[in-house]
């Protein structure tokens, strides 16, 4: 359940994000590693945006740890390797499909012109999972250091900030290393910075399978080295920043570079993911009810990411056609959960019902 848990809150602080794009319409212009970086107006504004950046890469180390985990099940049930890589392939590929068809329709119907082609975080998923996939046996050790490698290696090669626009016209370079783009083709998740988080995962999803209850416990100390590590780089305002901070306010100290994610956004966000999966384990531990009901949400991830989006379209565009408030947009966010939790509990049990090779297990 602690999985569960966090899941299912880091997808409600996503769907505040995007009822902030299509009810409130004050989306931020997205936190790049060049060009104009997003200026905001006040503390509101800015923390309804940063309390959901620990989405991406909670999906991203959940999604790891599910791909261990499902590995194991399935060698417990007889598969050959070449069954659970052919499994693994399959729900890549419907990840980038799904992002390129239904998700990028969705952000079309949205409120801002958007680009014909996408790459958003469902591709960086299903990518991450094709990827990941070749490390699947690799001991937990080797998984942490190849994740180790990444987080450094992405950020030593990425492009200078000076170079922002020079380098649109390669789509490799998107896909694969940087954000940015054109109206035609723009990348926010590039899939190999994206990529350490999912080996991450992987390796603390061995680390589970070995002894559950020492890793969850150990989560609390990993969080807070994580938060230090943020600390102590983002003062130093060099190597892991990807750009210098724009001023000295305490906003300014914690806007980090999310597309890609430099080592600050990933440090200060798995910080925070690992702390509260270590809460959600202690309160499993007690017997504690309330995280359930974020379970609810945890167990059908996709079902839940594609409906929402939809539907906080379809409420920005019947209710608010010319945007609303921050706070005029909370009760919306909260609607919309009210909505989805019935739909979502449903499908989850209807899930499990299917045998292990279903399709429908994938949504």
């Amino acid at each position: 359940m602690p999985l569960d848990a966090l899941r299912g809150l880091i997808m409600i602080l996503m769907a505040l994000d995007h009822a902030n794009y299509f009810v409130a319409q004050k989306y931020s212009p997205g936190e790049h590693w060049g060009g104009s970086f997003p200026v905001y107006s006040d503390a509101l504004t800015f923390l309804a945006r940063w309390l959901t950046h620990p989405a991406a890469p909670g999906f991203m180390f959940l999604m790891g740890v599910g791909m261990t985990l499902l590995a194991h099940a399935r060698r417990q049930r007889g598969w050959s390797e070449s069954q659970i890589l052919r499994h693994v392939w399959i729900r890549g590929a419907l990840l980038i499909v799904l992002e390129l068809s239904i998700v990028n329709r969705a952000w079309h119907l949205g409120p801002y012109p958007f680009p014909s082609v996408y790459i958003g975080v469902l591709l960086a998923l299903g990518g991450g999972m094709i990827l990941g996939s070749l490390f699947i046996r690799f001991k937990a050790w080797q998984l942490a250091a190849v994740a180790g490698l990444l987080f450094i290696g992405t950020e030593w090669f990425h492009p200078h900030p000076d170079a922002w626009g020079t380098n649109f016209d390669q789509r490799l370079g998107l896909l694969f290393s940087y954000s940015g783009g054109d109206m035609d083709f723009w990348s926010n998740f590039p899939i190999l910075p994206w990529l350490e988080l999912v080996l991450f995962g992987m390796a603390f999803g061995n680390w589970l399978l070995k002894d559950a209850q020492q890793a969850l416990r150990a989560c609390l100390v990993l969080g807070v080295v994580f938060l230090l590590g943020f600390v102590f780089l983002r003062s130093r305002d060099g190597f892991g920043n990807i750009r210098p901070r724009p001023g000295d306010t305490w906003i300014d100290f914690l806007n980090v570079v999310k597309y890609p994610p430099a080592m600050t956004f990933t440090l200060v966000t798995m910080g925070i993911n690992l702390v509260l999966l270590w809460l959600f384990s202690r309160a499993a531990e007690g017997g504690n009810r309330w995280p359930r009901p974020l379970a609810i949400f945890g167990r059908a991830p996709l079902f839940f990411y594609i409906l929402h989006l939809y539907l906080y379209m379809l409420l920005g565009r019947l209710f608010a056609p010319s945007g609303t408030t921050i706070v005029e947009m909370l009760p919306y966010w909260l609607l919309g959960l009210l909505i989805l939790l019935p739909l979502t509990r449903w499908y989850g049990a209807f899930k499990q019902r299917q045998p292990p090779n279903s399709v429908l297990r994938f949504l």
